[in-house]
């Protein structure tokens, strides 16, 4: 089981490299580290887990912050209407991308960042993912397209920042007057296939 001792940290090398396609088919090891990726993140969100294990709350992570440079993520998250995202992701590549942007009012928060941060993040308001889904109970490799927007894209555009080196304490504002909190943030473009 993955915890928080797993998680490196702010300044290590992995977490600002470009993270590498995975190899099809999925080797055992790649099929287990997706696994336990999502374990993760759905244990960080129970309090007993929490508790227990000293796990931060979080809604996602991504294969560099556990020191493997691949490109693979996983999700957990809950949208305001109550739609669950929970996906294990292969070789993710965003496909399209609005010209809006939104930000998470407060700043937003990363596992592998210890300290107090301040600024705003930009983030597209709308985006299109393609990417490999591992299911979980049967193993399968599924093609899969992600459309979203508020602040589940907001999760998914930080992961995937991370399979590219990217943190996103390197794009922190102090204000972006043209972009709207993810909050009051609604598009009729939300849905998943």
């Amino acid at each position: 089981m993955l915890t928080m001792k797993n998680v490196i940290r702010e300044g290590h090398p992995t977490l600002t490299k470009i993270a590498k396609e995975v190899k099809l088919p999925l080797s055992s090891a790649d099929k287990k580290l997706l696994k336990d990726m999502l374990e993760f993140v759905i244990n960080s969100q129970d309090e007993n887990m929490i508790e227990k294990y000293d796990f931060r709350p979080a809604v996602g992570v991504a294969a560099p912050q556990l020191n493997v440079s691949k490109r693979m993520f996983a999700v957990h998250v809950t949208d305001f209407d109550g739609t669950l995202y929970s996906y294990a992701l292969i070789n993710p590549v965003l496909k399209e991308k609005s010209s809006d942007l939104i930000y998470v009012p407060g700043g937003e928060g990363c596992l592998s960042v210890d300290r107090e941060t301040e600024g705003l993040t930009p983030r597209y308001g709308s985006v299109t993912f393609e990417a490999l889904s591992y299911d979980l109970p049967s193993g399968a490799v599924i093609p899969i397209e992600l459309k979203l927007s508020g602040y589940v894209g907001i999760v998914f555009q930080h992961e995937y920042d991370h399979i590219n080196g990217i943190m996103f304490t390197s794009k922190l504002f102090p204000a972006l007057p043209n972009a709207k909190p993810a909050f009051e943030f609604v598009s009729d473009e939300v849905e998943t296939t």
